[in-house]
C-alpha cells in the first residue's frame, strides 16, 4: 500500500466504500424485492383460487414445480438477484473511474508543486515560490514553503558573502607575505640549508593560501557573472592546451583533443571549468601519458568528456570528489599543490549553466569526466 501514489490510494479507497455501500443496498433491496413478490404471488395465488378453497398464502417452496406461477415468480426473482449485482459492479467501477479523474484533478496542485520543487537550484530560490492563491488547504503549506525557501535564500546569500568578504580581506595580506618572503629570500641568499628550507615551506604554503583565496573568492561570485555568451569550444580547448603544455611536457603527457560544439554560456567561467578538469588530469596522470578531451552533442546538450590515464578514483569517493576541500589522497594533492577546490569549483560552474559533472567511469586505467551541459544556455 505504501508504493500506491495518492491518487491510487484516494481511488481504492473511493471504489471499496462505493462497492461495500452497493451491496449493502442490494441485500437490501433484494430482501425486499423477493419479499413483495412473494406478497404479490400470494395475492395473485389467493385470488385465482378462492373458488377452491386454496389456502391464501402463497409459498413457491410449497408450490410445485411445474406450477407456471410458481416458475415466473422464481424467475423474476433470480433475475432481479443477478441484475442487482450486475447494477453494483457497473456502479463500483463507473465510481472508481470517476474517483481517479476527480482525485488527479483534485491533486494537480501537489503535481504543479512536485515540479517547482524539481527545479529549485541554490542559484534560483527566489524565483522558485509557489503561488499561495491555491485551495485553503494548500495555503498554509504554501506559506511554510515559501518561508523555508526564503530562510534558505538568505542563508545562502550570508554565506556568499561571508565568502568573499573573507577571501578578500586575506588577499591583500597575503600577497604581503609572499613579497616579504621573496625579499628575505633574494637579500639572504647565504642562509643556513635549514632556514633556505624553512623559507620554502614558507613560500609554499603561503602560495597555497593565495590560490585557496583566489578560488574562494571566484566561487562567492560566480552567481553575478552573466551566462550569455556564444562560446566556442574547440578555439577554447587549444587556447587550454597552450597554457597547460609546460605542465604537460614536465611529465611527458600527450593533450589530445577531439570534437567540437557552440553553446550558450560564460566565457570565463566555461574557460575555468576546461582548464581545472585538465589540470587536474594532466597532475593526477602517469608520465608518458594522455589527456584527452572528446566533445559532442546529444538530445540539446552539449557533452564534454576529459580522459587521463591516472590511478582512478575510489567507487566510495566519486561523489565526495566535487565537495569543498575533500581530497582523495591528502600527501599526493599536497605534493602536485592541490587546495581540493578545483573540483568544487567545476561542479558550481556547470549548475550555473544548468548542467551537471559526474565521474562517468573510473580504473586502474584511469578517470572519465563527463560534463553535460544545455547547448542553448539554462533555462529560465
Amino acid at each position: 500500500m505504501k508504493r500506491l501514489s495518492l491518487q491510487w490510494r484516494i481511488t481504492l479507497m473511493t471504489a471499496a466504500l462505493i462497492g461495500v455501500t452497493c451491496v449493502l443496498m442490494n441485500c437490501l433491496i433484494g430482501y425486499s424485492g423477493k419479499r413483495y413478490m412473494d406478497a404479490i404471488g400470494s395475492g395473485i395465488s389467493a385470488y385465482s383460487e378462492i373458488e377452491s378453497g386454496a389456502p391464501d398464502a402463497f409459498d413457491p417452496q410449497s408450490k410445485q414445480p411445474d406450477d407456471e406461477l410458481t416458475i415466473i415468480i422464481s424467475g423474476a426473482q433470480a433475475a432481479f438477484g443477478v441484475t442487482n449485482w450486475y447494477i453494483t459492479a457497473a456502479v463500483t467501477l463507473t465510481g472508481g473511474v470517476l474517483a481517479y479523474f476527480v482525485s488527479g484533478r483534485a491533486l494537480r496542485p501537489l503535481r504543479s508543486f512536485a515540479a517547482q520543487v524539481e527545479s529549485i537550484q541554490p542559484g534560483n530560490l527566489a524565483q522558485c515560490k509557489v503561488s499561495e492563491d491555491v485551495l485553503p488547504e494548500f495555503q498554509r503549506f504554501s506559506r511554510s514553503f515559501n518561508g523555508m525557501i526564503d530562510r534558505l535564500d538568505a542563508g545562502f546569500t550570508a554565506q556568499r558573502q561571508f565568502t568573499g568578504n573573507a577571501a578578500h580581506e586575506l588577499r591583500t595580506p597575503l600577497a604581503l607575505m609572499q613579497a616579504q618572503l621573496e625579499l628575505f629570500s633574494a637579500e639572504h641568499a647565504d642562509v643556513t640549508p635549514e632556514t633556505a628550507a624553512f623559507l620554502s615551506l614558507l613560500q609554499e604554503q603561503t602560495e597555497r593560501m593565495a590560490q585557496m583565496t583566489k578560488i574562494l573568492l571566484e566561487m562567492s561570485e560566480l552567481r553575478t557573472v552573466p551566462c550569455d555568451d556564444r562560446v566556442e569550444l574547440a578555439p577554447m580547448i587549444e587556447e587550454i592546451f597552450t597554457d597547460l603544455a609546460p605542465l604537460a611536457e614536465s611529465k611527458c603527457i600527450a593533450l589530445e583533443a577531439d570534437g567540437g560544439a557552440v553553446l550558450t554560456g560564460s566565457d570565463p567561467l566555461l574557460y575555468r571549468l576546461l582548464f581545472n578538469l585538465t589540470e587536474n588530469a594532466i597532475r593526477y596522470g602517469r608520465p608518458d601519458g594522455a589527456v584527452r578531451i572528446a566533445v559532442s552533442e546529444a538530445d540539446g546538450n552539449v557533452q564534454i568528456r576529459v580522459r587521463d590515464h591516472g590511478p582512478g578514483i575510489p567507487e566510495a569517493y566519486r561523489e565526495s570528489v566535487f565537495q569543498p576541500f575533500f581530497r582523495v589522497d591528502k600527501s599526493r594533492s599536497r605534493a602536485h599543490g592541490g587546495v581540493g577546490l578545483g573540483l568544487s569549483l567545476v561542479w558550481e560552474i556547470a549548475a550555473l549553466h544548468g548542467g551537471t559533472v559526474q565521474i562517468e567511469r573510473s580504473g586502474a586505467d584511469g578517470t572519465v569526466m563527463l560534463v553535460t551541459l544545455p547547448r542553448d544556455g539554462k533555462e529560465a
